[in-house]
């Protein structure tokens, strides 16, 4: 997890905010962020860090959010020959996995 993510995921759960990790397992081609960029989501949709150039954020804080309600992990993926990557705003021409777990 990137510093800032980190040190803000410790605080949040130090102050008992239910928590979701957000983590870029795999890229293809052009991705904005690297594997192994996270973004940290609470239940309220606060978050920090970054999983792409800001085109996915939206769509895994979502995820994220419904995660932290009912548990355990999903693995997200979006690129261009995606329709989903088109409506959340996915055109830099790679592809990305993001792998997104609740924190208990």
């Amino acid at each position: 997890m990137q510093n800032g993510t980190l040190e803000t995921a410790g605080q949040w759960l130090a102050e008992g905010r239910k928590l979701a990790i957000a983590t870029v397992i795999e890229t293809w081609g052009s991705a904005p962020q690297p594997v192994g960029s996270q973004l940290v989501v609470d239940a309220e949709g606060n978050f920090e860090g970054a999983v792409s150039g800001g085109c996915v954020e939206g769509a895994v804080i979502t995820e994220a959010m419904d995660l932290i309600g009912q548990g355990g992990h999903k693995l997200l993926s979006f690129g261009v020959a995606d329709e989903t990557a088109w409506k959340v705003g996915l055109a830099c021409g790679g592809k990305i996995r993001i792998l997104v777990e609740a924190v208990k």
